[in-house]
């Protein structure tokens, strides 16, 4: 361990010299391959963060997929579906409960995933390194590696994957400080922990949340506390499944969620796990090929190159085809950063099987997305802890 570590370069290639530093001490962690950027950092502190939470909320190995300081998946270790591990193209793999939670968080956006950050609450075992081996991957960070999975994940990007170890106790001063145009701007870290007691507060006339609807609620608002704002986060059987990040538009996060939500449940759509795709083709183009199959309408360029996927061209699912097969997701929890200001992010939510809520609460319109939930039979609970994140 040192006191500071020279990176690549800043945000942009053109953004030199860069490093990070701690004025006393060692810093928490060591690179053990590989030479991480700026955003490398961003990333890895932040996934490192949001596992750590999740593994010590709920016990389970937890991962996340990170990509430009948000989180395009997040998961814990529940086992999958075969339907779940086709569409996650790890259905040839022996997972172990760590492995299992990455093929999650990797299988939430996979066209997101396309050259992420990795975060392990867990030492990265083998079974985990065979997974990250055959993605497109730019670093991991996790408290430890087995020897035999550390080699494996050497061999990644002609030995130059950036692999980091963080030290697991190492625990931040509670104020931090960042510049900005050359001002210092300090303020307490989001040391928030989120629990139970932050589902307490029921507002709607359903109250009733199954157990696995508070975990799908927790891990939904420790995702959301590190995906940058305006956020939303859906969530279902301990997973991530779609993510708003970035928006000034409270219901432009929420059909981003959705949409997402969508997409990763019309992956399961046997039309689509039955794809004749043309033999040869990485997973990165199988994405690809995947995403155009359940647009809408392409152009005649985008046409002719998604044709080029497929030995033989399958039709395309219809409308009614897609709305048939998303009536089957359901039980969707979702987490919104801050209050909803209309009813209607509730009102696009329903239409992605959302049915347990938690917000802030504290909007002048309360009442009408109140009124909106009890339309839809959901139940929300105001959390009153805002998470905006920037």
């Amino acid at each position: 361990m040192s006191s500071e570590m020279s990176l690549r370069y800043g945000v942009n290639p053109h953004q030199k010299p860069a490093r990070v530093f701690v004025e006393e001490g060692d810093l928490p962690f060591e690179a053990l391959n590989g030479r991480p950027g700026y955003i490398n950092l961003l990333d890895a502190l932040n996934g490192w963060q949001l596992v750590s939470e999740l593994k010590a909320l709920l016990g389970q190995p937890a991962a996340a997929s990170f990509k430009h300081v948000s989180p395009a998946g997040a998961a814990v270790a529940m086992p999958l579906s075969d339907a779940e591990k086709q569409a996650c193209f790890v259905e040839d793999l022996d997972l172990s409960p760590l492995a299992t939670a990455y093929a999650r968080a990797r299988g939430a956006d996979r066209m997101s995933s396309f050259g992420d950050w990795i975060s392990l609450s867990d030492p990265c075992d083998v079974s985990t390194a065979r997974v990250v081996r055959r993605e497109v991957s730019d670093g991991i960070i996790a408290p430890g590696y087995d020897p035999d999975a550390l080699e494996i994940l050497k061999e990644k990007r002609n030995g130059g994957y950036r692999i980091l170890q963080i030290d697991p106790d190492y625990e931040p001063e509670p104020m931090e400080s960042r510049q900005v145009f050359g001002l210092t701007l300090e303020q307490r870290r989001n040391d928030v922990l989120l629990d139970r007691s932050t589902l307490s507060n029921v507002v709607t006339e359903n109250r009733t949340l199954p157990e696995q609807a508070v975990r799908d609620l927790l891990v939904a608002q420790i995702a959301v506390k590190y995906v940058q704002s305006n956020s939303i986060c859906l969530a279902v059987d301990g997973q991530v499944i779609g993510a708003g990040a970035g928006q000034q538009s409270r219901i432009h996060c929420t059909r981003l969620a959705a949409s997402k939500a969508d997409t990763w449940y019309l992956r399961q759509h046997p039309s689509v796990l039955e794809l004749p795709f043309r033999e040869g083709l990485s997973r990165a183009e199988k994405n690809n090929a995947i995403d155009m199959f359940l647009q809408e309408e392409l152009t005649p360029a985008e046409e002719t190159f998604w044709e080029g996927y497929f030995d033989q061209v399958p039709e395309r699912l219809t409308p009614e085809e897609k709305t048939e097969w998303l009536d089957g997701l359901m039980d969707v929890a979702l987490a919104s950063d801050a209050f909803f200001p209309f009813r209607d992010c509730i009102d696009r939510a329903s239409q992605s099987g959302v049915a347990y809520v938690v917000e802030p609460g504290g909007s002048i319109r309360d009442d009408m997305v109140i009124e909106a939930c009890d339309e839809y039979g959901m139940v929300m609970a105001f959390s009153g802890v805002r998470l905006f994140h920037h």
